[in-house]
């Protein structure tokens, strides 16, 4: 058997970082399908999981992976697929299945320029509402974009700590300029906290599949053969699992599943802050597009301006009251993002006007370039002025 978590310093890209935490976090199962630039998680995960005991199964495409992810967590393990692009719309039907069933696994999307075949080698962000609404349905989601090897490490961590927390797929938004990066990562097994499967706390007779505690959330999940009744189903269910076809049901089940993620916000949303003291100005962005936007802030600072900078680090819930805190004090915002302009939007809906939003969209292929952030930065001063 080999090291589930190897310690110490490494040089490595985003992708394989991301393989690395899911081991560590204690992924047993991996199936996935080969799809530009994601395919270094799969290929990393296929050595090393057998190495710990796990199992990784190349599917036949991405529509079977979703749902070998989701079978492998009822089984009793979890579970982790990785794609891009078209292998992303592919898999909303699965992950609309999961977020019904209420199914903990992790979702990776290393982000390219799209729609379609588009760029397969080369950087996007435009999948980023599709996270959000990707599947059919009203539900809640949680979002996460790294934006270095180390944080796609921690945060795909992160991502199997909320998946069991809050019962749902959680999503890993990275994208191909932080997959294909090598850099440092630093592994200190002392500082991974993970966080195992609630087991169902009442006997088989007494046990309700979807009974919920005050967070939401259902109490404990039963591993399929252990004695409990398990009847997991897309379709609209009771307590039990067990489907029933009316309003009364949907409308105490559907909010659930969305007001799960909203109450709990406050615990899951995870942003940093850079310069926000005196800021008239505040760039919010993730992923990649925050490394450049973290140079502008320093060529704007240079030139006299007052910047600082949010970071999403969790996009999805999207930190409604940081920006609206922010919007009553400062002059505008500027949001950058490889699309023609996504996040802006929740953006522009919380500032609710208190404040100038000026989008700096890129199509793809490309990161932005700092000066062009620091244009929209000084239009932004000269507007409000």
């Amino acid at each position: 058997m080999g090291e589930r978590i190897l310690a110490g310093q490494h040089f490595m890209n985003g992708d394989e970082a991301c393989a690395e935490g899911a081991i560590a976090a204690g992924c047993g199962l991996f199936a996935g399908y080969p799809i530009t630039p994601q395919s270094e998680i799969a290929e990393r995960i296929s050595v090393r999981l057998p190495q710990v005991g796990g199992v990784f199964i190349q599917m036949e495409d991405e529509i079977s992976s979703m749902a070998a992810i989701l079978g492998g967590a009822w089984g009793g393990q979890k579970t982790m697929t990785a794609t891009s692009g078209p292998g992303f719309s592919l898999m909303m039907e699965n992950f609309g299945l999961g977020l019904m069933t209420e199914t903990p696994c992790v979702l990776v999307n290393i982000q390219r320029g799209g729609p379609s075949t588009g760029l397969p080698t080369l950087v996007g962000q435009a999948d980023m509402m599709q996270a959000r609404w990707g599947s059919h349905g009203d539900y809640g989601v949680i979002a996460l974009s790294p934006w270095s090897p180390q944080e796609s490490f921690e945060l795909t961590i992160r991502a199997f700590n909320l998946a069991e927390l809050y019962r749902l797929p959680v999503l890993v938004m990275s994208d191909e300029v932080v997959g294909h990066m090598f850099e440092r990562v630093e592994v200190d097994p002392e500082k991974i906290e993970i966080v195992e499967r609630a087991a169902p706390a009442k006997s088989p007779g007494e046990f309700l599949l979807y009974e919920v505690d005050d967070r939401l959330v259902p109490k404990g999940m039963p591993t399929f053969g252990d004695g409990y009744k398990v009847h997991v189903t897309g379709l609209t269910h009771d307590e039990r699992g067990y489907p029933v076809l009316n309003s009364e049901i949907q409308e105490n089940l559907i909010p659930r599943l969305k007001n799960k993620i909203t109450q709990n916000a406050a615990d899951i949303i995870q942003v940093e802050e850079h310069d926000l003291e005196d800021a008239d100005v505040v760039i919010v962005t993730y992923g990649i597009s925050a490394r450049t936007s973290l140079g502008a802030l320093r060529q704007a600072r240079q030139k006299g301006l007052k910047v600082g900078m949010l970071r999403l680090i969790t996009v999805w819930p999207f930190p409604e009251e940081q920006i609206r805190k922010l919007a009553d004090r400062v002059a505008g915002f500027v949001v950058p993002e490889i699309n023609l302009g996504q996040i802006v939007l929740e953006v522009e809906r919380t500032a609710a006007g208190k404040a100038v939003v000026k989008s700096v969209p890129h199509a793809g292929g490309d990161i932005h370039q700092p000066e062009t952030i620091v244009a929209a930065i000084e239009e932004v001063l000269k507007h409000a002025s």
